[in-house]
């Protein structure tokens, strides 16, 4: 293990014989779908059981627990990382931290379990995150010292969340990147069409059935704990399905309106989507999976988080992949697969256009556009669907990374130990 930081080009890390074993994901369910009474903690437990159980190991097994969640969403949020490890298994001596870098929280697990491995602090870490949008409350802050009469002061926390007080909202970060980089709506709308073609053609040909688990309504118990029981809505007898997912003719693309400035090129169509899901894997040193006789995925290679100007947050992949890159003494071409969240069009063109990507390498089966950006959970989603496409291809190294919102990108090279 060996650390970098520099003030202007950000901080990263290199790891030697740490792994991410495997892992598993729920659907992701549309907003106000499938999963929207479902809590963020019981989305978490259902990932994190059928993560450990693909990853070949039980809960007993896990000596760290990191999660990820954004949005708080419901009552016992607070509780989140522990009821999430206590009711898959994991023994009730095993600490648990919830980690937040917003749109990067999901990676931001992974890299905190890889140090603490590497640091002699645990032998496996699970990571993970867990989102429920839908859920999102309507507060009223100060309402405790009273409000002035009719001024309650409720405001919609998922809306203020595209916000970023500071600069301006995240719809036009992506508007600022289009200016920037002379980025068209037709542009934006044939990447969101080629994002939602290749994620059906992954799904027909079964790529996601050894990632999507299964869902059933479901009681979650533990000695000593209150049970917890889910119910999945009456009509659905099994939920498996990425319900955020449609194709649009071009036309009909072309069609909507702007959604964030008048004449902008952001869509509905042609930005992220707003869902529900959790995800989680399991990391672990190289003696524990050789001890255990496991197949890891992938080797977790080097991390790195950058910063930049709040107003283009979008282009926070760009320093991110640099420096990592820098770190691993490794240069792009070396690089065979790339995935970069989508959270708008324009966000991952401007990176595109910046990097001089290959596009054929870049979000093989789809991304954000198409089955949406549960935020805490995507960087978690990137890395598994990544490390799993790194194996079908044979392909020795691929880089995981997103923009964060205030101005942020982190990126975790893999490599694919063939």
């Amino acid at each position: 293990m060996k650390g970098y930081h520099d003030k202007i080009k950000g901080f990263g890390i290199t790891y030697d014989d740490i792994y991410l074993v495997n892992g598993a994901r729920t659907p992701f369910g549309k907003l106000c779908g499938t999963l929207g009474n479902i809590s963020p903690t019981d989305l978490g437990i259902y990932a994190t059981i059928a993560a450990l159980q693909g990853s070949g190991i039980v809960g007993a097994d896990i000596d760290q627990l990191m999660y990820a969640n954004i949005g708080q969403s419901a009552v016992d949020t607070y509780f989140l990382p522990r009821h999430i490890g206590l009711y898959s298994g994991i023994p009730e001596t095993i600490p648990a931290v919830m980690l937040q870098r917003i749109c990067g929280s999901g990676f931001e697990t992974i890299i905190a379990g890889a140090e603490q491995i590497a640091l002699g602090k645990a032998q496996t870490a699970l990571c993970g995150g867990t989102e429920n949008m839908t859920l999102s409350p309507t507060a009223a802050f100060g309402n405790r010292m009273g409000y002035q009469l009719g001024k309650p002061g409720f405001v919609d926390m998922l809306w203020e969340a595209l916000n970023d007080t500071a600069s301006v909202s995240m719809g036009c970060t992506a508007e600022n990147i289009a200016k920037q980089y002379g980025i068209t709506r037709e542009d934006a709308d044939v990447f969101a069409r080629l994002s939602i073609e290749r994620y059906l053609a992954a799904k027909e040909r079964g790529f996601f059935q050894e990632e999507v688990l299964k869902m059933n309504s479901t009681v979650f118990e533990g000695k000593g704990l209150n049970p917890r029981k889910v119910f999945l809505p009456k009509k659905v007898n099994e939920f498996n399905t990425d319900e955020n997912v449609r194709l649009t003719d071009p036309e009909s693309m072309a069609r909507l309106p702007a959604a964030f400035t008048k004449d902008g090129i952001q869509t509905a169509a042609n930005s992220s989507g707003i869902v529900d899901g959790a995800a989680s894997v399991v990391v672990a040193h190289g003696n524990f999976v050789r001890d255990r006789g496991l197949k890891p995925l992938s080797r977790i290679a080097a991390s790195a988080t950058s910063a930049l100007d709040p107003s283009v947050m979008g282009l926070g992949p760009i320093p991110a992949i640099r420096l990592v890159l820098e770190i691993a003494g490794l240069s792009l071409s070396d690089v065979g697969l790339i995935e970069i969240n989508e959270a708008f069009a324009a966000q991952f063109i401007g990176c595109e256009r910046e990097l001089g990507l290959n596009r054929d390498r870049c979000n093989v089966n789809g991304g954000a556009i198409a089955l949406g950006h549960p935020l805490a959970a995507t960087g978690i989603r990137l890395s598994l669907t990544l490390s799993r496409e790194m194996n079908a291809r044979r392909v020795r190294y691929g880089i995981a990374s997103a923009c964060i919102g205030g101005g942020q990108g982190t990126a975790i090279l893999f490599e694919n130990m063939i």
